[in-house]
């Protein structure tokens, strides 16, 4: 299909931009990586008088650190992100995340404002913004707004954007020490979205197990991960794909705090996702499914995460 007639601007400037916004109103959408627009255009689902493509604006494709933490603009690519080394010695979740994303097409064109910005429940650096405790930085005619990315995220395709306001950038602040990051999702095939996934963070203590000093296991020749176990003092679970927003599994996370990431402690935390969790049902899994996969997510990342070596 063919989308339907509409008008096509490319401005040079943020103040042309808002200009545009404030002459289309809700009949303008902005176009940055295309990878969902277009599509939409093409099938009509989206119908819109205008077409604003900001590719030309300056200054929103850099990838810097400051005093603030990394700060990524919001016309970085998927492809650039991840190839990024600031990305991956400041948001290492992030660089986990991306190969998940789409396929290596749509990641050369894709951008994280866009993804952020369409707020798809089952995509991946939504979640991942929530987990890392990012700020999502917008910009309007009247000037700048920080917004956290738990309250960035309102429901399906639906952002606290207000009318005439863009994302610019995002901000990850910098993590505290003993903090690490996994990422995994589980989908039909490779590219697809995602029937659940977790974007986890965790703060890992190490305690040497039955009681017996490290020095005399070591002595014997007994490797660290062998007689080592993971005290998570702190976590974060945020789901994709089980909801209408990245969910962050607080139940779970309790159930965790303080104590060694065995079996038990799993199964545990894993049956806290009954409360944490209500999966929508459709063609490609039903609830209880999602709910089953999130568990699997859980002990996986977790376990990962909590037997890693300092």
């Amino acid at each position: 299909m063919k989308p339907a007639p509409f008008e096509y601007h490319r401005p040079t400037s943020l103040a042309e931009t808002f200009d545009l916004l404030d002459r289309y109103g809700d009949d303008g959408r902005i176009l940055a990586g295309g990878q969902s627009l277009v599509p939409a255009l093409n099938f009509r689902l989206a119908t819109p008088r205008a077409v604003i493509d900001i590719n030309r604006v300056p200054d929103l494709d850099a990838i810097g650190v400051t005093p603030e933490g990394l700060v990524i603009g919001a016309l970085v690519r998927h492809e650039t992100l991840e190839r990024s080394a600031l990305v991956r010695e400041h948001a290492p979740l992030i660089a986990a995340a991306l190969p998940h994303v789409g396929h290596s097409a749509i990641r050369a064109r894709g951008t994280i404002g866009g993804s952020l910005a369409l707020a798809d429940p089952a995509a991946e650096l939504p979640a991942c913004a929530v987990a890392l405790a990012a700020t999502i930085r917008a910009g309007s005619r009247g000037g700048r707004r920080d917004i956290a990315a738990a309250d960035f995220f309102r429901g399906i395709y639906t952002t606290a954007l207000e009318p005439g306001e863009i994302v610019t950038e995002v901000v990850v602040p910098r993590a505290a020490a003993g903090w690490r990051w996994g990422f995994e999702e589980l989908a039909r095939r490779r590219g697809d979205f995602a029937l659940a996934g977790l974007a986890a963070g965790a703060r890992v203590e190490r305690v040497a197990g039955r009681g017996e000093p490290e020095a005399s296991r070591a002595d014997r020749g007994i490797e660290p991960s062998e007689y080592q176990r993971g005290v998570i003092s702190e976590a974060r679970l945020v789901f994709f794909g089980v909801g209408t927003r990245p969910v962050r599994a607080r139940g779970a996370e309790s159930a965790l705090a303080g104590r060694r990431a065995d079996a038990d402690t799993l199964t545990a935390a894993g049956r806290t996702l009954d409360g944490d969790l209500d999966p929508p049902g459709d063609i490609h899994g039903s609830p209880a499914l999602r709910l089953q996969l999130a568990r699997v997510l859980l002990s996986r990342v977790v376990s990962r995460l909590a037997g890693e070596r300092s």
